[in-house]
């Protein structure tokens, strides 16, 4: 079959051969592309065709390492509340499933004095085991899990926790002897353990990994710092940045969702988007944690980290308060600096030669680069007041008495490259707002505005409402399209409507995994896809820091917001003016 394919102006002749298959097979009629017989260059081979869905993390095929036996994860600040109410319950959900490699061994270190059984009820404190299979499954876990105390800066220790090591290592079989040291721990002893491991539990018989919770300093100059200290001691193919956010499965979710459906791949770009709004709300203040949230803030902490890619090493995220820390001006800035802007570069960036995990990430740092720093007069900054029952920011004891720490921010950046040059995206997070599965303006995750309809003056279309893509993730993993459609009935009317993908419903049979569990197995088998490079870091610092500085230094105050509202007054005029959006709410009930 011949097709003539205009492109440029020049004909181009697609020749396609058809191989036949017998014909009590011909119901399985395969269409192969080959090579022009009549071309001499083609030396008679076909070329070869690229393969994408394969190659896509975590989807069959995967480029990531396999589960190697023979490896000791040892798990640094054990008797902290990371490890407690994530770590553990994480590996032990990889070990029920079966997911750890054959005869791992499990070994928490930590500064405070306590035996093997007081470990051990730590370990299983937050580990839900509601049948009998899991409670013996959770008895064979603690079996492989033991302790040792010591402080984290002086070798003796060290020495005692490689001792224990080898111990656990003489029941291998094979000389492979691999090594996972997982540090949950604050920013503070980084570089301390990271030298003692090196200088006295480094296995010169495996792979060694060392993951490492955010934050990575409080703005560039002080992460350049942390990095080049740590990047002095371990290679970067040995350093596994984590940030929970990217375990998500709606994160996750993104480069199948960009590159495996058409229609959203051709539509992502500033031709037919608008506007793209990412957000991240907790629905709780920081009861508690104003003095960890004073001195980190949230651009820091969620902007920086969570909308690029965030850490629970201070902040922990749950439907439940007790689950987090102190929070700070720099917790807003590093939730928007962390966990939106990853978000971000996966939602915007280009097609990567392959999906292994440097191809991604060097994606990611090629549209990262196109966007230059925030302007002070694209943030909105906020502080919750008290309502009801709920405190205000102020009220908290934690807090220093007059703050101007903002609890909600609101920024806008641009990307200047060629697909997305000139489309406003606003960041937001706050603490203490609306947060509801029922509105999507009230959610965790991405809202992408398509163009209003263009020259259709018709009384029917007059104030119809733009499309939206939305991809929600949390609380109620979801992805829909708003569309409109008319009304059932005689007259011409439109509605707002949606097509709809909720995860409950469509996999009601699937459980999806915790963030932690996804991480942890991919820093298991190598897979680096969701764990955030140095050069990203570098550069998500460069476009928050002169913010941060300017916010540090002039100290601007926040616009009061009321606990449990959407955020301030300003808020929807800030984003009309900034990025033209307008909510369209008018006969509208989200999923």
């Amino acid at each position: 079959a011949t097709e003539f394919i205009s492109l440029d102006r020049t004909l181009l002749l697609l020749t396609v051969k058809v191989k036949r298959l017998p014909k009590n097979n011909h119901h399985k009629q395969k269409l192969e592309l080959l090579p022009d017989l009549n071309d001499p260059s083609s030396n008679k081979r076909p070329r070869p065709t690229p393969h994408m869905a394969s190659d896509i993390p975590s989807v069959g095929g995967s480029s990531a390492g396999q589960l190697k036996e023979n490896t000791i994860i040892v798990v640094l600040g054990a008797s902290g509340d990371l490890a407690k109410k994530k770590t553990f319950p994480a590996l032990f959900g990889l070990y029920f499933n079966g997911f750890l490699p054959q005869g791992t061994r499990i070994i928490g270190y930590a500064r405070t004095k306590m035996d093997q059984e007081e470990f051990h009820k730590r370990v299983s404190q937050y580990i839900k085991a509601p049948i009998p299979a899991m409670k013996k499954k959770l008895e064979e876990y603690l079996g492989i899990c033991s302790y040792v105390d010591g402080k984290y800066d002086e070798d003796a220790c060290y020495q005692k926790l490689e001792t224990v090591i080898k111990e656990k290592e003489k029941n291998f079989k094979g000389s492979d002897r691999h090594r996972i040291f997982y540090m949950a721990l604050p920013p503070s002893v980084f570089i301390d353990v990271a030298t003692g491991l090196k200088k006295n539990n480094y296995s010169p018989h495996g792979f060694n990994r060392i993951v490492v919770e955010k934050p990575f300093g409080m703005d560039l100059p002080t992460s350049r710092e942390l990095m080049g200290s740590l990047k002095s001691l371990w290679k970067e193919e040995e350093t596994f940045r984590i940030d929970h956010y990217l375990g998500k499965e709606m994160v996750k979710n993104l480069l199948v969702l960009r590159f495996g459906n058409v229609i959203l791949d051709a539509s992502f770009n500033k031709n037919l988007i608008s506007n793209v709004q990412i957000t991240f709300k907790e629905p709780f203040g920081t009861e508690g944690r104003g003095g960890y949230f004073d001195e980190f803030g949230i651009i820091r902490d969620v902007m920086q980290n969570r909308l690029s890619q965030l850490s629970e090493t201070f902040v922990r995220r749950g439907p439940s308060a007790d689950l987090h820390l102190p929070i700070t001006l720099s917790t807003i800035v590093f939730y928007i600096q962390s966990d939106l802007l990853q978000v971000l570069s996966l939602l915007t960036m280009e097609r990567p030669v392959s999906f292994s995990a440097e191809d991604i990430r060097d994606e990611k740092v090629k549209i990262l680069r196109f966007i230059p720093p925030i302007q002070r007069e694209h943030a909105l900054l906020g502080q919750y007041t008290a309502t009801g029952d709920k405190p205000g920011y102020l009220d908290d004891d934690t807090v220093p008495k007059g703050s101007i720490c903002p609890t909600f921010a609101a920024l806008v950046l641009y990307i200047n490259s060629p697909r997305w040059e000139g489309v406003p995206f606003v960041l937001r997070a706050d603490f203490g707002c609306l947060i509801s599965a029922q509105c999507a303006y009230s959610d965790s995750g991405v809202i992408a505005g398509f163009n209003q309809i263009q020259g259709c003056h018709s009384r029917y279309f007059k104030d119809i409402a733009r499309n939206e893509l939305v991809i929600r993730v949390q609380p109620g993993e979801a992805v829909y399209l708003k569309m409109n459609a008319k009304t059932p009935g005689l007259a011409m009317k439109s509605v707002s409507t949606e097509m709809d993908l909720t995860y409950k419903r469509r996999f009601s049979d699937l459980k999806i995994p915790e963030a932690y569990e996804a991480l942890i197995l991919d820093a298991i088998k190598g897979d680096r896809s969701n764990f955030v490079r140095d050069d990203e870091l570098e550069i998500a610092w460069k476009i928050f820091t002169p913010l941060l500085h300017y916010i540090d230094q002039e100290k601007p105050k926040p616009e009061p917001y009321s606990y449990g509202s959407r955020g301030p007054e300003s808020l929807d005029e800030f984003i009309t003016k900034n990025a033209g959006y307008k909510r369209f709410t008018q006969g509208y009930k989200s999923v």
